[in-house]
């Protein structure tokens, strides 16, 4: 292999290992504005959907007293917590991960914006 050819391959490689943006926590806050008509982002008041205060992180189909879909529990028994990477997921498509689920939202398909959405749920505590 030329050296220019090793050049380009350990460039690659070092592009694919650098993380993904962080999200922007404060345009984030004006993302949420698509949740707030069915979950709390100020207490931990279950709405139509479970409170997201503390969602980063927390188990998923976890928040006492809200009654999850079967399909969620299920998701949930594999899933484990709350990361970057499943919020993502799931709020890009909430049902494809979620077929049955109760959220009929249809997710958020800019990724930039998912990110910052992300960013600003870190923040709930």
């Amino acid at each position: 292999m030329t050296f220019a050819r090793s050049l380009l391959a350990v460039s690659a490689l070092a592009l694919l290992s650098v993380p993904a943006m962080a999200g922007d926590a404060a345009k984030g806050k004006d993302v949420a504005k698509l949740c707030i008509a069915c979950h709390s982002v100020t207490d931990a008041k279950n709405k139509v959907g479970p409170s997201l205060v503390g969602i980063v992180g927390r188990p998923i189909a976890s928040v006492a007293d809200y009654k999850y879909s079967d399909n969620l529990k299920e998701y949930a028994a594999t899933a484990g917590a709350w990361d970057d990477a499943k919020l993502d997921s799931y709020i890009e498509n909430p049902k494809k991960d979620v077929p049955k689920g109760k959220m009929a939202f249809g997710g958020v398909k800019d990724a930039t914006k998912r990110a910052d959405l992300i960013a600003y749920l870190a923040t709930l505590k």
